[in-house]
């Protein structure tokens, strides 16, 4: 397929096992014209604990909400975003976070089929001059059964300036003339394993947000 090659760090800390991720494409595959963002995996307490390192480009200006709650349109704004794919169903999770500390977690039943929006997350955040970090716990509860695929994205910029990087970017041959960014292309996801954070015989909980979703 011819996929760009992805930076990924892992390894083995006292209790659990992290993951880090560095994205340095744009979705088209074009390397970003900046420091990357990345992005870490890790155990946390009842679900995934997710942390964000960035710049930061304070454009778009902030969403007019509240931080620590819940922002309907949030793609619009400066974010960063995680999703986590059972390939076999096409039922995933989407986390978006913003350097404002708003943000929005979809599931989704199905390429582009949001049955569940603005769940409620413990997400903090921190701007220190051009950079900024955030922390979210991901619950269990959020993610759907047999996970095994990922990508993540980050956005910025407004105008001809706004900008879509992806970590599994679509690779240069099966761009299409006059294509667009679409994050939901779920064929170009890659493996992804909640076993290698957790361990080879943890089991994942089951889920009363998904449970009666049909496949």
């Amino acid at each position: 397929m011819g996929q760009k090659s992805v930076t990924r760090r892992r390894w083995l800390c006292e209790a659990d096992t992290q993951m880090e991720f560095s994205i340095e494409h744009t979705w088209d595959s074009k390397p970003v014209a900046h420091a990357p963002v990345k992005i870490r995996f890790s155990h946390g307490n009842g679900g995934l604990k997710m942390e964000v390192s960035a710049p930061f480009f304070n454009n778009p200006a902030a969403p007019p909400g509240p931080p620590g709650q819940p922002f309907p349109g949030l793609w619009d704004y400066e974010v960063v975003e995680s999703f986590f794919l059972n390939s076999s169903s096409e039922q995933y999770l989407e986390v978006e976070v913003c350097p404002h500390g708003q943000h929005l977690v979809l599931l989704l039943n199905g390429k582009h089929n949001a049955f569940m929006q603005q769940l409620p997350l413990v997400f903090t955040s921190c701007i220190t001059g051009n950079n900024w970090k955030g922390e979210a716990l991901l619950p269990w509860s959020f993610f759907p059964p047999g996970v095994n695929k990922m990508n993540s994205y980050a956005i910025h910029g407004s105008g001809a300036e706004r900008r879509y990087e992806a970590l599994y970017p679509v690779p240069p041959e099966d761009l299409l003339p006059g294509q667009g960014p679409d994050f939901h292309r779920l064929e170009f996801f890659q493996p992804f394993s909640l076993q290698s954070i957790m361990g080879q015989d943890w089991v994942q909980p089951e889920s009363d947000l998904w449970k009666g979703v049909s496949k």
